[in-house]
């Protein structure tokens, strides 16, 4: 194990050179060639794009549809939005909404709006319009660009004057022939009228077709000098580690450091990739590894604006990607679908898989079908996210999340007072520390000073390492179930449950009860025509789990509740369950 000072000790011009002793196991096992610290130039995270356009200017960025969009255009039509947002007024630290799917007007807007000095406020697509209006009501945005056929709920903000402008895309010129003749019939549909409904005045604000917006603006970048360290890049919502409501505040240097990072992870050369982009742009995963990342190595990103197995199996028959950013749910949708109707996955060199725990089985039915390499990792919004990695190269090791990132320090806190530093094998709270690491939550000093401290950022997540460096995730502090004074892990018993050859998916929470503090309890989604009962499942779960780590309470349902990354929502589970009464 190799003991330093400083981290400064290891290699020149690491920026968390610290006073105290490190056992920085991980850096004997990083692949060949991949640095411990990383060079971080004071600019703005859009010079990522003003490089890839002066060195692959001509090199095909997006593939949407039927459309590409190279670098070059990339960059000159970001200027140009620069250039539209400021007749609108919008100035340096103003806030901008972006609730688009994953097109190239998202990264055309996203830039154009750091490139003014504004930040961008993330919104999914999916948040209704009450959500809307309270992420407005917490971040001060004034300005929203979204997608025609998603203005419906967003046009009484705008009459109510809540929303001064709406900045409206349309999918229709990027489609074939067919689909755009039935595109209007789509649009009305969703209650949106194609012709009128995209321009002119509405209430007390306007809404803007977005081509008109940047139509004829200055095609020169706009001169405004941005603080990387300082200036906010993005707002983004989150549950936060302690799952209230919070928006992350993520600086220009947060995301340039972090994109960086990941590029110095991977040793392949620029110019080379072709990624998938189906994680949406609008979380922080979608952001920088497969957004941000994918500017930084000059990759030919194929968009795929809603996800769908069957449109994913297409694109990858026709464009051949060889990076694949996902999910665990994707790879389950995927795998069920590539049964019925197998494809050849072996373009796909390296897959990615983070936002909750990828299972044996899952890995081996994909890369069953030819892919190659699929790498677990780990992060949080708060750290822009990636914090941790698998080796690319060499070293992947299923069932962990691998090694903390260049620049990056990680430590195993003990769960009741987050001080003192645990062991190789011992599971305790998951503090990491890096140039990636948020400035804070949006306005919200108390929140941020209950996960900051002392410049460690603390994860809320259980983990552990082994002396090697490599980390493993555990569970959710929040989701740690508490019996009879033993610690119960939910998923250790999920793992279990779900070996069952009847089950499908399970998830574990704890349920309020009056003498054992809490007891286990397990939602399951029996496999079809399984036969599959409680009595069966009670029975296994004796045989294979320890009495304390055993379900009190089994529960046999169609489906579990979700976020739009698949990860099961427990505490909706848990709010949902009654307190146990029985003895």
């Amino acid at each position: 194990m190799q003991t330093v000072q400083h981290l400064a000790d290891v290699t020149p011009g690491i920026v968390h050179a610290d006073s105290a002793r490190w056992d920085l196991p991980w850096l004997r096992s990083y692949a060949p060639g991949v640095p411990f610290s990383v060079e971080y130039p004071d600019e703005p995270v859009f010079s990522l794009l003003e490089q890839a356009a002066r060195r692959w200017g001509d090199r095909t960025a997006a593939i949407c549809f039927e459309s590409q969009v190279n670098f070059l255009e990339l960059l000159t039509r970001s200027h140009q939005f620069a250039h539209a947002l400021a007749g609108l007024g919008i100035k340096r630290g103003d806030r901008i909404g972006i609730l688009l799917p994953n097109v190239p007007e998202y990264i055309i807007a996203l830039h154009g709006a750091w490139m003014l000095g504004a930040s961008a406020v993330q919104m999914s697509p999916l948040l209704v319009q009450e959500e809307v209006s309270k992420l407005i009501d917490m971040t001060g945005c004034r300005v929203v660009v979204t997608l025609d056929m998603l203005t419906p709920p967003l046009r009484a903000l705008v009459a109510s004057g809540k929303l001064n402008h709406l900045i409206v895309a349309s999918l229709e010129h990027r489609l074939g022939l067919i689909d755009r003749w039935l595109y209007p019939i789509e649009l009305i549909r969703r209650g949106v009228s194609w012709r009128n409904g995209k321009n002119g005045k509405n209430g007390n604000g306007h809404v803007i077709d977005f081509e008109q917006f940047i139509a004829a603006q200055p095609t020169y970048a706009p001169r405004v000098r941005i603080e990387p360290e300082r200036d906010a890049a993005v707002i983004q919502p989150t549950g936060g580690t302690t799952g209230s409501p919070k928006a992350v505040v993520l600086t220009h240097r947060n995301l340039l450091a972090n994109t960086l990072q990941l590029k110095a992870w991977n040793l392949n050369s620029e110019g080379e990739d072709v990624s998938l982009a189906v994680v949406p742009f609008f979380h922080c995963y979608g952001l920088t590894v497969a957004m941000l990342a994918g500017i930084a190595t000059a990759c030919t990103q194929v968009l795929c604006p809603k996800f769908k197995a069957a449109t994913l199996a297409k694109l990858v028959t026709r464009h051949r990607p060889t990076m694949l950013p996902a999910v665990p749910a994707l790879y389950v949708a995927m795998n069920q679908y590539l049964e019925k109707h197998p494809i050849d996955l072996s373009s796909i060199k390296y897959s990615f898989s983070a936002a909750s725990a990828l299972t044996a089985d899952v890995r081996k039915q994909f890369e069953a079908h030819g892919a190659k390499n699929l790498i677990e990792a780990y992060g949080l919004s708060e750290a822009s996210p990636a914090t941790h990695v698998n080796p690319i190269q060499q070293g992947n090791r299923p069932g962990t999340i691998g090694l903390p990132l260049p620049d990056t320090l990680a430590r195993i806190v003990d769960l009741e007072t987050g001080q003192r530093n645990l062991g190789p094998g011992e599971s305790g709270e998951l503090a990491v520390r890096g140039p990636q690491v948020m400035l804070g939550y949006l306005d919200d000093a108390e929140a941020t000073a209950n996960v900051l401290r002392d410049g460690w950022l603390f994860t809320g997540d259980i983990a552990t390492y082994d002396a090697d460096g490599y980390f493993k995730i555990v569970d959710r502090k929040k989701d740690l179930i508490k019996t009879s004074g033993y610690n119960v892990f939910p998923i250790e018993v999920e793992e279990v449950i779900r070996r069952h050859p009847g089950v499908s998916d399970v998830a574990v929470v704890g349920v309020p009860d009056p003498k054992k503090d809490e007891i286990v309890k397990a939602y399951v989604i029996a496999k079809p025509q399984s036969g599959l009962t409680v009595a069966a499942l009670d029975a296994f779960a004796k045989e294979h789990l320890a009495k304390h780590k055993q379900p009190r309470q089994i529960e046999l349902c169609n489906e579990l509740p979700r976020n739009f990354l698949g990860k099961v929502l427990r505490r909706r589970l848990r709010e949902d369950s009654p307190a146990a009464t029985g003895p």
